[in-house]
Protein backbone atom coordinates (compact mmCIF):
# COMPACT_ATOMS: atom_id res chain seq x y z
CA UNK A 1 0.00 0.00 0.00
CA UNK A 2 1.18 3.46 -1.09
CA UNK A 3 2.49 5.90 1.80
CA UNK A 4 1.26 9.24 1.54
CA UNK A 5 4.27 12.04 1.31
CA UNK A 6 4.40 15.57 1.46
CA UNK A 7 1.69 18.22 3.49
CA UNK A 8 -0.81 18.81 0.52
CA UNK A 9 -4.02 17.28 0.09
CA UNK A 10 -6.77 18.13 -1.89
CA UNK A 11 -10.47 16.90 -1.26
CA UNK A 12 -12.33 16.09 -4.05
CA UNK A 13 -15.80 17.77 -2.90
CA UNK A 14 -17.84 21.33 -2.76
CA UNK A 15 -19.14 20.54 0.61
CA UNK A 16 -17.93 22.57 3.12
CA UNK A 17 -18.94 20.43 5.43
CA UNK A 18 -17.52 17.50 4.36
CA UNK A 19 -14.10 18.98 4.09
CA UNK A 20 -13.97 20.37 7.54
CA UNK A 21 -14.87 16.94 8.82
CA UNK A 22 -11.98 15.81 6.69
CA UNK A 23 -9.56 18.30 7.50
CA UNK A 24 -10.24 17.94 11.31
CA UNK A 25 -9.54 13.93 11.20
CA UNK A 26 -6.33 14.85 9.17
CA UNK A 27 -5.02 17.47 11.28
CA UNK A 28 -2.49 15.54 13.77
CA UNK A 29 -0.42 14.48 10.39
CA UNK A 30 -0.01 17.99 9.55
CA UNK A 31 -1.63 17.57 6.71
CA UNK A 32 -2.89 21.11 4.71
CA UNK A 33 -6.06 20.71 2.85
CA UNK A 34 -8.22 22.35 0.25
CA UNK A 35 -11.21 21.67 -1.71
CA UNK A 36 -12.23 20.86 -5.12
CA UNK A 37 -14.05 24.78 -4.79
CA UNK A 38 -11.22 26.25 -3.77
CA UNK A 39 -8.99 25.18 -6.82
CA UNK A 40 -12.13 25.82 -8.88
CA UNK A 41 -12.94 22.92 -10.06
CA UNK A 42 -16.58 21.35 -11.90
CA UNK A 43 -18.19 18.51 -10.40
CA UNK A 44 -17.05 15.81 -12.76
CA UNK A 45 -20.62 13.46 -14.16
CA UNK A 46 -20.64 10.78 -12.25
CA UNK A 47 -21.17 7.58 -14.44
CA UNK A 48 -20.82 4.55 -12.55
CA UNK A 49 -23.21 2.40 -11.03
CA UNK A 50 -20.92 1.82 -7.58
CA UNK A 51 -19.46 3.57 -5.10
CA UNK A 52 -15.96 2.76 -5.70
CA UNK A 53 -16.65 4.00 -9.42
CA UNK A 54 -18.02 7.57 -8.79
CA UNK A 55 -15.30 8.02 -6.03
CA UNK A 56 -12.38 7.08 -8.67
CA UNK A 57 -14.13 9.56 -11.15
CA UNK A 58 -14.06 12.32 -8.94
CA UNK A 59 -10.43 11.43 -6.91
CA UNK A 60 -8.57 11.33 -10.53
CA UNK A 61 -10.21 13.77 -12.41
CA UNK A 62 -9.09 16.56 -9.20
CA UNK A 63 -5.40 14.64 -9.46
CA UNK A 64 -4.62 15.39 -13.10
CA UNK A 65 -6.38 18.66 -13.09
CA UNK A 66 -3.78 19.71 -10.39
CA UNK A 67 -0.75 17.73 -9.82
CA UNK A 68 -1.79 16.91 -5.92
CA UNK A 69 -2.91 13.76 -4.37
CA UNK A 70 -6.59 14.30 -4.52
CA UNK A 71 -9.54 12.44 -1.81
CA UNK A 72 -13.12 11.62 -2.41
CA UNK A 73 -15.29 10.13 -1.32
CA UNK A 74 -18.82 8.35 -2.63
CA UNK A 75 -21.39 7.45 -0.14
CA UNK A 76 -25.14 6.38 0.25
CA UNK A 77 -27.53 4.55 2.14
CA UNK A 78 -28.51 0.55 0.83
CA UNK A 79 -32.04 -0.94 2.19
CA UNK A 80 -31.99 -4.89 2.27
CA UNK A 81 -35.55 -5.04 1.65
CA UNK A 82 -35.35 -2.86 -1.82
CA UNK A 83 -32.65 -4.67 -3.06
CA UNK A 84 -29.74 -2.50 -1.74
CA UNK A 85 -31.39 0.50 -3.43
CA UNK A 86 -30.92 3.41 -3.63
CA UNK A 87 -27.28 3.34 -3.22
CA UNK A 88 -25.64 4.85 -5.27
CA UNK A 89 -28.56 6.94 -6.03
CA UNK A 90 -28.69 7.96 -2.55
CA UNK A 91 -28.96 11.61 -3.42
CA UNK A 92 -30.42 11.55 -6.84
CA UNK A 93 -33.77 10.37 -4.81
CA UNK A 94 -33.66 13.90 -3.48
CA UNK A 95 -33.46 15.80 -6.63
CA UNK A 96 -35.88 18.25 -7.75
CA UNK A 97 -36.58 21.07 -10.09
CA UNK A 98 -35.68 23.30 -7.33
CA UNK A 99 -32.97 21.40 -5.45
CA UNK A 100 -32.62 18.83 -3.21
CA UNK A 101 -35.62 17.70 -1.11
CA UNK A 102 -34.34 14.72 1.35
CA UNK A 103 -37.88 15.26 3.45
CA UNK A 104 -39.20 14.10 -0.05
CA UNK A 105 -36.93 11.21 -0.65
CA UNK A 106 -37.20 9.62 3.00
CA UNK A 107 -41.21 9.71 1.92
CA UNK A 108 -40.09 7.95 -0.80
CA UNK A 109 -38.29 5.24 0.96
CA UNK A 110 -40.38 4.84 3.72
CA UNK A 111 -43.47 4.32 1.00
CA UNK A 112 -41.60 1.83 -1.21
CA UNK A 113 -40.97 -0.11 1.91
CA UNK A 114 -44.59 -0.08 3.30
CA UNK A 115 -45.59 -0.94 -0.17
CA UNK A 116 -43.09 -4.12 -0.38
CA UNK A 117 -44.61 -5.15 3.31
CA UNK A 118 -41.10 -5.01 3.88
CA UNK A 119 -40.67 -6.79 7.54
CA UNK A 120 -39.36 -5.39 10.45
CA UNK A 121 -36.75 -4.22 11.59
CA UNK A 122 -36.32 -2.80 7.93
CA UNK A 123 -31.99 -3.90 8.21
CA UNK A 124 -30.18 -0.96 6.16
CA UNK A 125 -26.43 -0.19 5.82
CA UNK A 126 -24.92 3.42 5.35
CA UNK A 127 -22.01 2.87 2.85
CA UNK A 128 -18.99 4.87 2.69
CA UNK A 129 -16.03 4.55 -0.25
CA UNK A 130 -12.95 6.41 -0.23
CA UNK A 131 -10.44 7.20 -3.06
CA UNK A 132 -6.51 8.47 -2.48
CA UNK A 133 -5.64 8.85 -6.02
CA UNK A 134 -2.19 10.21 -6.82
CA UNK A 135 -1.28 11.92 -10.34
CA UNK A 136 0.30 9.45 -11.63
CA UNK A 137 -3.22 7.26 -11.73
CA UNK A 138 -2.40 4.91 -8.87
CA UNK A 139 -5.04 4.90 -5.84
CA UNK A 140 -5.80 3.66 -3.13
CA UNK A 141 -9.28 2.55 -1.68
CA UNK A 142 -10.88 2.06 1.79
CA UNK A 143 -14.61 0.89 2.36
CA UNK A 144 -16.67 1.80 6.00
CA UNK A 145 -19.92 0.60 6.56
CA UNK A 146 -22.62 1.75 9.55
CA UNK A 147 -25.61 -1.13 9.80
CA UNK A 148 -28.25 -0.28 11.22
CA UNK A 149 -32.33 0.33 10.43
CA UNK A 150 -34.53 2.35 8.61
CA UNK A 151 -37.21 4.13 11.56
CA UNK A 152 -40.72 6.37 10.92
CA UNK A 153 -41.45 8.80 11.68
CA UNK A 154 -38.17 10.92 10.83
CA UNK A 155 -36.29 12.01 13.98
CA UNK A 156 -34.02 14.75 14.61
CA UNK A 157 -32.88 17.75 12.95
CA UNK A 158 -29.33 17.16 13.14
CA UNK A 159 -26.75 16.08 10.05
CA UNK A 160 -28.04 15.38 6.92
CA UNK A 161 -29.60 13.77 3.87
CA UNK A 162 -31.40 10.33 5.05
CA UNK A 163 -30.13 10.83 8.83
CA UNK A 164 -33.48 11.41 10.22
CA UNK A 165 -34.44 8.14 9.39
CA UNK A 166 -31.78 5.84 9.74
CA UNK A 167 -31.45 4.05 13.74
CA UNK A 168 -27.42 2.78 13.48
CA UNK A 169 -27.17 -0.42 15.25
CA UNK A 170 -26.68 -0.56 18.95
CA UNK A 171 -28.11 3.05 19.72
CA UNK A 172 -31.66 4.42 20.09
CA UNK A 173 -30.86 7.17 18.15
CA UNK A 174 -31.30 8.04 14.83
CA UNK A 175 -28.04 10.26 12.98
CA UNK A 176 -30.70 12.50 13.22
CA UNK A 177 -30.75 12.97 16.61
CA UNK A 178 -27.05 12.59 17.65
CA UNK A 179 -24.42 15.07 17.94
CA UNK A 180 -22.28 15.76 14.86
CA UNK A 181 -19.46 15.00 16.48
CA UNK A 182 -20.65 11.71 18.05
CA UNK A 183 -21.79 10.69 14.89
CA UNK A 184 -18.83 11.29 13.27
CA UNK A 185 -17.10 9.21 15.66
CA UNK A 186 -18.82 5.77 14.94
CA UNK A 187 -20.38 6.40 11.32
CA UNK A 188 -19.42 4.68 8.07
CA UNK A 189 -17.30 7.70 7.05
CA UNK A 190 -15.46 7.11 9.79
CA UNK A 191 -14.83 3.45 9.55
CA UNK A 192 -13.78 4.04 6.33
CA UNK A 193 -11.03 6.92 7.37
CA UNK A 194 -10.27 4.40 10.57
CA UNK A 195 -8.90 2.24 7.04
CA UNK A 196 -7.16 5.01 5.43
CA UNK A 197 -5.09 6.68 7.93
CA UNK A 198 -3.90 3.12 8.61
CA UNK A 199 -2.72 2.36 5.26
CA UNK A 200 -1.64 5.48 4.33
CA UNK A 201 -1.43 8.30 6.98
CA UNK A 202 0.65 5.91 9.84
Amino acid sequence: MRKFQGDRLLVATHNRGKLEEIARLLEPYGISVTSAADHGLPEPVETEETFVGNARIKAHAAARATGLPALSDDSGISIDALDGAPGVHTADWAETPDGRDFGMAMKKTWDLLEAAKAPFPRHAQFRCTLVLAWPDGHDEVFEGVMPGQVVWPMRGDQGHGYDPIFQPEGFDQTFGEMDRWQKNQISHRADAFRKLVKGCFE
